[in-house]
């Protein structure tokens, strides 16, 4: 029985290292990451900023006039697709020089906004520019997005940060971003392999897009769907990590919860569709690609990963097992190593040490998000955004 235990607890480890040495390396080689150079251009996309938003009423206004501050040479729409706004809302937007599209559906999500608002557009664009309702663009994001398409880019995620740290939970949110930045984009992109999109700061040559978002219809992870089919496809997204948005960051353990509940059902079920395919096309293929993306789904996130190696570092002492013990307390290190490498120098402050008290919370948070995956996986959980300040303005 308990030899058996012992290789349950092991294959257990195995699983969990996996996790920890994936995002070790990539963390290592986030450091040497260099933003890549790009041809001046005198040339000028015409862009369509889309900003889907659902019950945003709070902060959608402030969010558009923001967008129209973008000093781009080029010609530029802000698409506003408004979902379940108030009429009071909807006022005020109609006397922005804005493009506002309503829509209405039984069960939104933000897949079906977009596809219907593209359906409908008559106007023609050269890119697609995809926002959160919440997301301010730093000045010359446009710019940059524009100079990066006319270098031959058709598909790149911008570099999220936030706008706002004012809570220890908004500051967790917001290290928890910037690990991803150095992990999932500049480390893979550093590489020559695709970054992961996040869901909004992205760019699109506009047609592409459309196309490969008309075949896409799901209830939460729109974006990880995306990436599949991009790869699949062949395009290779690049990180753009001087192109800058600020995304508001979750203001305490209810929304924490909330959003997390969201993503992990999202990446559960990307897991179970996509891990047998891509093992498949790496090994009928030889390219690492598809499979590293579905790696990423079967992985546990980093504040479940922490929860397992001290779960199995408990359970190896309490046992007497010392493989088990030793093993977990090695990858533990390795762990924090790696999470100290990946996250920025700005974040190492006193402010921020005492933030890490808050971690615990966090990580049960989490872990009350996987008993509720089942209804995120058939119904569209909101995350509400209630901040207005620090705006920008566009260059």
């Amino acid at each position: 029985m308990m030899q058996t235990l012992n290789i349950i607890l092991l294959i257990a480890t195995a699983y969990v290292a996996l996790g920890v040495f994936y995002v070790a390396f990539f963390a290592f080689v986030s450091v040497f990451y260099k933003e890549k150079r790009l041809r001046e251009t005198d040339k000028f996309a015409r862009i369509a900023v889309f900003i889907p938003g659902y019950k945003e009423d709070i902060i959608i206004c402030d969010v558009a006039r923001d967008a129209l501050n973008q000093q781009y040479c080029g010609h530029y729409d802000v698409v506003v697709i408004a979902d379940s706004f108030s009429e009071e809302t909807l006022v005020q937007l109609r006397q922005m020089p804005i493009v506002l599209k309503e829509v209405s559906f039984e069960k939104s999500t933000k897949a079906k906004s977009l596809n219907t608002v593209m359906a409908a557009l008559e106007e023609t664009y050269d890119l697609a520019v995809v926002l959160d309702a919440d997301n301010l663009m730093a000045p010359g994001f446009l710019k940059k997005v524009n100079a990066a398409y006319q270098n031959g880019y058709t598909a790149m995620q911008g570099h999220r940060t936030a706008k706002n740290t004012d809570t220890a939970f908004a500051r967790l949110d917001a290290m928890s971003e910037e690990i991803n930045n150095s992990i999932f984009r500049r480390g893979h992109w550093h590489l020559g392999l695709p970054s992961a999109l996040i869901g909004s700061a992205m760019a699109f040559e506009y047609q592409m897009y459309k196309q490969v978002m008309s075949e896409i219809d799901v209830v939460s992870g729109f974006d990880k769907e995306l990436e599949v089919q991009l790869i699949k496809r062949g395009i290779k997204v690049a990180f753009l990590n001087d192109a800058v948005v600020l995304d508001e960051k979750v203001q305490n353990a209810a929304i924490f919860e909330k959003q997390r509940t969201r993503w992990l059902a999202a990446q559960v079920n990307f897991a179970l569709k996509y891990f047998g395919e891509g093992l498949r096309n790496f090994i009928s293929t030889g390219s690492p690609v598809l499979f590293d993306k579905a790696l990423q789904f079967a992985l546990l996130p980093r504040a479940l990963t922490m929860a397992a190696l001290l779960g199995l570092t408990v359970v190896g002492w309490l046992l007497h097992l010392p493989a088990v013990l030793q093993l977990n307390l090695l990858f533990s290190l390795v762990f924090v190593l790696a999470m100290m490498l990946a996250i920025p120098r700005q974040f190492y402050s006193l402010q921020m040490l005492g933030t890490l008290a808050y971690m615990p919370g966090a990580v049960l948070n989490m872990m009350a998000s996987l008993l509720k995956i089942n209804r995120a996986k058939n119904s569209f959980i909101h995350t509400p955004h209630t901040h207005v300040n620090h705006k920008t303005k566009g260059s």
